[in-house]
């Protein structure tokens, strides 16, 4: 198995108004973006060219959205990348790009 090309813990993933897990994993390897729970159980998957990861309008920095499929889901990610060997999410913005890049979509 790869590494994976982009991993983040401690995600809040929501659909609509409902919280899914408030310490959930995003992790995108091999071509496929993963939504865990807090215990590993998959909430969603895909292949990373059928989903569509954005910035949602009037929304704090660390918020993002990623459409997995037909499911809109609210990520809760960090405002700002953690310090080198500190825990805490990444960036919103890096997902999207995270997401992009692997799509083939440029980043």
């Amino acid at each position: 198995m790869a590494e994976p090309e982009f991993t983040a813990t401690g995600v809040r993933i929501g659909k609509r108004l409902r919280s899914l897990t408030r310490a959930g994993q995003v992790r995108i390897s091999d071509g496929r973006l993963q939504l865990l729970t807090s215990y590993g159980s998959e909430i969603d998957s895909a292949p990373v060219q059928a989903v569509r990861a954005s910035k949602p309008w009037f929304a704090p920095e660390d918020r993002a959205l990623a459409d997995v499929n037909g499911t809109r889901y609210l990520l809760t990610l960090g405002e700002h990348d953690p310090a080198p060997e500190q825990p805490g999410p990444p960036a919103a913005r890096r997902f999207i790009e995270a997401v992009r890049r692997a799509a083939g979509r440029g980043g």
